[in-house]
């Protein structure tokens, strides 16, 4: 499993030259509501044993969430299930309120 920070990726999207990653957001639906990156995918951390069928295995998957500890576990959970190209971005999406987006809201 790799660990990004925010500003990691951040440069990673706007990376012309690299394919974007799958931006798994594993908060619940009120914190998505609240903030998230463009172009991220909900789909709440107690869902994904239930919807794993729906992620590519092949596919760069980031996840995130608040902080960076249920993507974390979730990032695990997917290696543990055949996964090979998954992150987890460290200090969540808090970490990119503050060091990438500051207009976006904090909770």
């Amino acid at each position: 499993m790799q660990h990004l920070t925010a500003p990691e990726l951040a440069g990673w999207l706007n990376d012309e030259s690299r394919s974007k990653p799958f931006l798994l957001d594993v908060r619940e639906n009120w914190e998505f509501e609240t903030c998230h990156i463009a172009g991220s995918t909900l789909m709440p951390m107690q869902t994904i044993p239930a919807r794993i069928d729906d992620l590519d295995e092949d596919a760069e998957i980031v996840c995130i969430c608040h902080h960076g500890a249920r993507s974390l576990n979730v990032a695990a959970f997917l290696e543990h299930h055949g996964f090979s190209k998954v992150s987890n971005l460290t200090g969540g999406i808090h970490a990119w309120a503050v060091q990438v987006d500051s207009s976006m809201p904090q909770y």
